[in-house]
């Protein structure tokens, strides 16, 4: 499967279609439907919440995530990766966050030699011995593949790579004021999408967090795991993610998290299953036993074009995810 029958391509979904095996890839974001464009479907959600309404700073996230995009294209290995981990690492021990570095390295799909990548962790009140896990990719795709005119062209990944970034940004400013018995860390994970082919590997920065935290269990456990993924579409509709239903293990993580939106009148976390979609809650939950729900607005025209910019994300939106993550994790935390 791969970041294609949905987050990826027509031709995932084709592939999919005839039942072709795509040897060892694990191409991320699989969805049930395709979600490459506007859908004929999609009725817009009106809410009657402005960003006065909401308790959450969607401005100073939204220009997070515009000074994101400014370095330019992130994947991994990259100069406009490393001039990212920089800028993060600055901004979260400037918050009082414990940040530290989980380095490895990958080979190159193209070329096999090796690419340094790391995954960033910020713990906060890192003595906890129960946490909870929020997380985010922070990689974006070598190129935007689905362009219709440009697909070698210029990817910065304002939605798709720097909105779940953006959030938990924006979170830290207040995560010391969340009191409670648990700790909470975050984690953004590199390599993701470092793919070049439909058969490239997805989820690299993922599985290795996953599998160094079953293969070598620290002094403390996850309870839960949430992942943003793709959160700032103006246009914001977040359904509910397959497998985050179907598993028995985070259904109730999600009925939490949705029935706090709803308890806020934040419609746009719409109650209802739509797609399927590989994603590094996968990882996190099938290898690591870390019970994670994926929130993400798949529905996007723009992914994995160079149309995702910030112009086409809104503060709004990511005022909205962040009130909601924000009061799910106040009662989480208790």
């Amino acid at each position: 499967m791969t970041k294609h029958l949905l987050k990826n391509s027509w031709r995932s979904t084709l592939a999919l279609a005839m039942g072709l095996v795509v040897g060892t890839a694990i191409l991320a974001y699989v969805a049930t439907g395709v979600a490459n464009g506007p859908r004929s479907d999609r009725a817009p959600v009106v809410s009657d919440l402005r960003s006065q309404d909401i308790p959450f700073d969607g401005e100073r996230a939204y220009g997070y995530l515009k000074s994101i995009c400014e370095l330019g294209p992130r994947p991994s290995g990259s100069r406009g990766m490393q001039r990212q981990q920089a800028l993060l690492e600055r901004h979260f021990a400037d918050l009082g966050g414990r940040v530290r570095w989980q380095r490895f390295r990958a080979r190159h799909p193209l070329d096999g030699s090796p690419v340094s990548m790391a995954n960033l962790i910020v713990e906060w009140h890192p003595r906890r011995r129960e946490r909870i896990l929020l997380c985010a990719h922070y990689d974006t795709r070598p190129f935007p593949d689905e362009d219709p005119v440009n697909p070698r062209g210029t990817f910065v990944g304002a939605n798709d790579g720097a909105s779940g970034v953006a959030v938990l940004m924006g979170l830290a400013h207040e995560i010391h004021s969340l009191q409670g018995r648990l700790g909470v860390d975050f984690a953004f994970f590199d390599a993701e999408e470092f793919v070049f082919r439909d058969t490239d590997t997805y989820f690299l920065g993922s599985e290795y967090f996953s599998r160094a935290y079953a293969g070598n269990p620290p002094p403390y456990r996850y309870r839960h795991g949430v992942l943003l993924d793709m959160v700032a579409d103006a246009d914001l509709q977040i359904y509910q993610e397959r497998n985050s239903v179907w598993w028995p293990d985070t259904k109730p993580l999600v009925d939490d998290i949705w029935a706090t939106a709803a308890r806020l009148g934040v419609r746009e976390f719409i109650p209802q299953k739509k797609y399927e979609i590989r994603d590094d809650h996968l990882k996190l939950r099938n290898i690591g036993g870390i019970p994670t729900c994926d929130i993400i607005d798949f529905d996007y025209p723009y992914w994995h074009t160079e149309g995702d910019t910030h112009e086409r994300c809104s503060a709004l939106s990511l005022a909205k995810v962040g009130w909601v993550v924000r009061e799910w994790l106040r009662s989480a935390v208790e």
